[in-house]
């Protein structure tokens, strides 16, 4: 297990990928994914996109501590190791808000759990299929909270009615000849006509018909608009 796992129960700080940092209590470290409770809120932030880690002790002396939490975690089954994985299947059908690109967060449910990505579904977005590799982080709502103040029976969980592949790459090959956005069209190159894929690479047309060539693995999210 990871050297650092002797900070559990302590402050620290945290900085992922994307010069983003995190201070809390760290609660827990799985398999591929650690858990810091900020006083509010539970960050799950998988060890991939983690860049060090650090105890918020002399340094960090002068700001407040953090409340530690009440109740047990969610999303944790009793004396199971956490992952990753079971992280996401366990958080199924739960409000959750998730980061994966530039300053978006997506506020929803995971209504699926596949081998390399996960299928979200966003009153906003609506369906939305999210490579696995590219999840910053993930929070659960309070119990009394809905994404934008919703009623629940404007957000009923809306799985995919589709079958879906094993793979993103395999998903994606699903919607050439139609219109996709990829990483939530944060940029205007990816949204377009998927045209082909090849090679771990996808062709999309954009609205003057001029294509752009994209590496799979560095697309985070698609969904048709």
């Amino acid at each position: 297990m990871y050297a650092f796992k002797k900070l559990i129960g302590e402050e620290v700080k945290v900085e992922i990928s994307g010069n983003t940092t995190f201070s809390g209590i760290l609660i827990d470290i799985g398999l591929d994914v650690l858990v810091i409770y900020n006083g509010s809120r539970y960050l799950y932030i998988p060890l991939i996109h983690m860049h060090n880690i650090k105890d918020k002790k002399g340094e960090f002396a002068a700001e407040e501590a953090t409340e530690k939490p009440h109740g047990t975690m969610p999303f944790q089954t009793e004396n199971e190791v956490i992952s990753y994985r079971k992280i996401l299947l366990n958080a199924k059908g739960q409000f959750v808000e998730i980061f994966i690109t530039g300053n978006k967060s997506l506020h929803g449910y995971i209504t699926n759990v596949l081998n390399d990505y996960f299928v979200f579904y966003s009153p906003v977005f609506k369906t939305t299929f999210i490579s696995m590799q590219h999840l910053k982080w993930l929070t659960p709502y309070t119990t009394d909270l809905t994404p934008y103040t919703l009623s629940t029976a404007l957000l009923p969980v809306m799985p995919s009615t589709r079958p879906l592949s094993r793979t993103f790459e395999e998903q994606i090959k699903k919607f050439v000849g139609q219109l996709l956005v990829f990483d939530m069209g944060d940029h205007a190159n990816k949204v377009g006509l998927l045209s082909d894929i090849a090679d771990n690479f996808v062709e999309l047309v954009n609205a003057e018909g001029h294509s752009a060539y994209w590496k799979i693995s560095h697309l985070k999210t698609a969904n048709t608009p």
